[in-house]
């Protein structure tokens, strides 16, 4: 029980923080730090939209592996994207994964209702955390930014949640 209110405590700072960046004229891109499969991304904060805590979904039927399900946000319903099957990436999920999971939704003026789920919050992060970029290569979706690395050499890699939500293979979501 103590796991889930430490949980809650996290996801009420990062909504509050979150709030903050918004209003604030920060100089530099700021991001969301999420894990996907013990892979790095950074989500955009002017992409990003609420984050919940893992509650589950309904499942859709006739929809492809990686659309979990629908879930409700205030009143909202959002497909949820499990983009680590959606990126063809290893999955080994323990019920502890689900105990620590969020939903990401994308930001409601892209006019998608989506939201990705999300296996680890990591906080807020800036350019100034980084020591380099670099292209994503040229095998990578038309969806990764650049890729950034920190100082003790953990890679990072930026996802354009715009392009993202507007890409075919989203947006199709039957089997």
């Amino acid at each position: 029980m103590a796991q889930r209110e430490d949980l809650r405590d996290l996801q009420a700072r990062l909504a509050d923080r979150l709030s903050q960046a918004r209003t604030q004229t920060a100089v530099g891109a700021s991001w969301l730090a999420v894990k996907i499969s013990d892979k790095n991304f950074l989500l955009p904060l002017s992409q990003s939209g609420e984050v919940v805590g893992w509650s589950g979904v309904e499942p859709v039927p006739y929809t492809k592996p990686w659309m979990l399900g629908v879930t409700s946000i205030r009143g909202i319903l959002l497909t949820v994207v499990d983009l680590a099957r959606m990126l063809g990436l290893p999955i080994a999920r323990s019920e502890q994964v689900f105990a620590e999971a969020s939903v990401v939704a994308l930001n409601p003026m892209m006019g998608v209702n989506a939201a990705l789920f999300v296996e680890q919050l990591g906080g807020l992060r800036g350019v100034a955390d980084f020591q380099h970029s670099s292209d994503a290569g040229d095998a990578a979706p038309e969806f990764f930014g650049a890729l950034y690395t920190t100082a003790s050499g953990e890679q990072w890699q930026e996802l354009n949640l715009q392009l993202l939500a507007n890409a075919p293979d989203f947006l199709d979501i039957t089997a």
